[in-house]
């Protein structure tokens, strides 16, 4: 499953190759060889690309917007564990991969949205996700961001991963979290502080055919999830000029609000009952926060986030 900008990359590459420029595609391949480990060393941000205008209207659009709780030291590193997946992911690439918005809250701090490593094996489109300053999800390049001395360094995770996508129904509060912890581990083992950050308005982009668990549909998306990697939720939104059927996301508000950070010692080998401690401390922290600011975003009193 690719995006649109990534069929086109990788049917780009395929006409170089196929055509009267395969020079070019080779080439490339020469140096996607040479450049394969630069996704788990930091990326290749570019300023200028994460400036693009057209991001200001892909904020302006639903819109989307980044809420500070707490100011976060640019002499630590921070692990902030973002939920919940959703299906677009919109609220994680807009407030950390476009503008300004979380530079101007937190300032000295450089974020590093971390996404799945087959994204990276895609050419062209590699390059492209780079310049906007996302990078591995391998444990080598969350490592590499969170071992910065002089810290400033923030690694956003999408704690649910691609698994969550499939509870992405509008209103849903599920998140795939009691089995993750290798993120606090992770955080352990480098002194990163952790932060919660809930995204309210994620799950209601888009209206997913229903697949409750257990259903045959969802054991399809889960045993494919399994063998590809990544998850296939079946979604439909609005069209350019019609309201009623689609893949352009409708305009709903999204409201990413980061939580207070966690502070986090280094622990070069945490044992099983220290992971778990801070696993429980994190879950508490998200809660906190979920509960805290969920009648500014429409959610009922009776409404709260269930873990799974």
């Amino acid at each position: 499953f690719l995006s649109p900008a990534g069929q086109f990359c990788c049917g780009l590459f395929v006409l170089l190759i196929l055509g009267n420029f395969w020079i070019l595609g080779v080439l490339y391949l020469l140096w996607l060889y040479l450049d394969w480990e630069t996704p788990c060393t930091g990326g290749r941000r570019s300023q200028w690309i994460r400036n693009w205008t057209i991001w200001k209207y892909f904020r302006e659009y639903f819109p989307i917007q980044l809420i500070k709780t707490s100011d976060l030291n640019p002499h630590y590193n921070y692990l902030l564990g973002f939920h919940p997946h959703g299906v677009l992911v919109a609220g994680a690439f807009g407030n950390f991969c476009t503008g300004s918005a979380f530079k101007n809250l937190f300032p000295g701090l450089t974020p590093y949205l971390h996404i799945m490593p087959i994204w990276f094996g895609c050419p062209f489109f590699r390059e492209y996700v780079m310049s906007a300053g996302m990078v591995s999800a391998s444990k080598e390049s969350v490592s590499y961001v969170l071992n910065n001395v002089a810290g400033g360094h923030a690694s956003i995770i999408v704690i649910g991963g691609a698994e969550e996508s499939l509870n992405a129904h509008p209103g849903s509060l599920t998140l795939n979290i009691l089995k993750r912890k290798g993120f606090i581990k992770m955080a352990l083992k480098h002194g990163a502080h952790l932060v919660p950050v809930f995204s309210f308005g994620e799950n209601e982009l888009f209206k997913q055919v229903a697949n409750p668990k257990g259903s045959w549909l969802r054991t399809i998306q889960e045993k494919l999830q399994k063998i590809l990697g990544f998850a296939l939720p079946l979604f439909h939104a609005r069209g350019v000029f019609q309201y009623s059927f689609g893949w352009i996301p409708f305009r709903q508000p999204i409201h990413t609000v980061v939580g207070s950070p966690i502070p986090v010692k280094r622990n070069s080998d945490p044992t099983n009952e220290e992971i778990e401690q801070l696993h429980a401390l994190y879950l508490q922290e998200l809660r906190k926060l979920f509960e805290e600011h969920k009648g500014k975003y429409g959610i009922p009193k009776h409404k709260t986030l269930i873990f799974e």
